[in-house]
């Protein structure tokens, strides 16, 4: 994403001036025309890094020799806002055979029906945060690379979220009978919207959210007193080797070769503990054949779409910012922050693969 072309106008001031530059390009800016390209994708890569605008304010003074106003910096990733766009809106070429699809819930500030009257006695419209969520659809391709299909923001995880999301990639170009499987958690309206839109995909639910869901449900019915070695053990050690033992042999089924020797474990898991947690075994086996989707396909795969881990590494950097940030001021804002963190997600899955190679 290059920024170089843009010409700002921006009100900044140094030591010993101050100056409203509106009716021209700011001159430091045309001067070092091309080499502030690279500053201004920095000063973007500091934000989503979790630099405030206060700290960037202080690390560009001592690039620029100008202390620029907040609000002249803040106009950098409102600048952004077009190269979101654009990549949002771009027809895609290709349909990937699988996706990873969730989303990520955000506090965004939407006008109110109430008003208030400000010191000069003007009449202001109250904004009010509410919950929003960013549906995210990650594409895997055969090879195994990985990138961010397409994202936008939903009142709710519901059908006709995902309805909505779906005929949106479709738009841009998706061909619905080329994805193959969509991984995903346990989202209750998702299987509705694939049945209309991707009739011909499976679907893949994360092991990792099916194998941490048995703890909701652990009776610690017959704890052990004493250790193999006959020492005592607390209630609540006990307790937690339950839950380790019990999620350890769940996650082992998946370590299986193939479908065929993952039932097998499977027999044996429930055989195990159905007399000691009957509740945990009867929701682990619910739905449990949508787990077992990823064998489908090639083995090199598997780690990368039996969950939803990779998709989800990418929700915990953007929260690291929305939580900074607090309630987004407008949906453009959010989706432009959420853009910048796929860039820099990308970018860093790129340098991995380059130090394979």
């Amino acid at each position: 994403m290059s920024l170089a072309s843009t010409r700002w106008q921006y009100l900044y001031f140094t030591p010993n001036k101050l100056a409203w530059n509106q009716e021209r390009s700011w001159q430091i800016l045309e001067r070092y025309h091309r080499s502030l390209g690279s500053l201004l994708n920095f000063t973007l890569s500091l934000d989503v890094m979790g630099l405030s605008l206060r700290d960037l304010q202080e690390a560009l003074y001592h690039l620029l020799g100008s202390v620029l106003f907040v609000s002249a910096i803040n106009r950098v990733t409102i600048e952004a806002q077009v190269h979101m766009d654009s990549h949002r809106q771009a027809k895609l070429v290709q349909t990937p055979p699988i996706l990873i699809v969730d989303g990520v819930w955000v506090d965004i500030q939407y006008a109110s029906a109430e008003t208030k009257v400000d010191r000069a006695g003007h009449v202001r419209q109250l904004r009010q945060a509410q919950d929003r969520v960013v549906l995210t659809a990650l594409a895997v391709w055969p090879d195994g690379n990985h990138e961010v299909l397409h994202y936008e923001i939903a009142e709710q995880e519901d059908i006709q979220g995902w309805e909505t999301f779906f005929a949106h990639l479709i738009e841009r170009g998706l061909d619905p009978a080329a994805v193959e499987l969509v991984v995903s958690d346990g989202s209750l309206g998702l299987p509705a919207a694939m049945t209309k839109h991707l009739p011909q995909a499976k679907q893949q639910r994360c092991i990792t959210h099916k194998v941490r869901r048995i703890q909701d449900y652990l009776s610690y019915a017959q704890l052990p007193t004493q250790t193999e070695q006959g020492q005592a053990l607390k209630p609540s050690e006990a307790k937690s080797q339950r839950r380790y033992q019990i999620q350890s042999d769940a996650y082992d089924i998946y370590k299986a070769e193939d479908e065929a020797a993952a039932q097998q474990r499977l027999a044996a898991f429930v055989e195990k503990w159905q007399a000691l947690e009957p509740k945990a075994v009867k929701t682990f086996e619910r739905d449990i054949k949508l787990t077992f989707s990823f064998y489908s396909f090639d083995e090199l795969l598997h780690p990368r779409i039996r969950t939803s881990n990779l998709i989800e590494r990418l929700f915990e950097e953007f929260r690291r910012k929305s939580d900074e940030i607090g309630a987004f001021p407008n949906e453009q804002s959010c989706l432009t922050i959420f853009f910048l963190v796929v860039q820099r997600d990308q970018a860093k899955h790129d340098r991995s693969s380059m130090a394979k190679n």
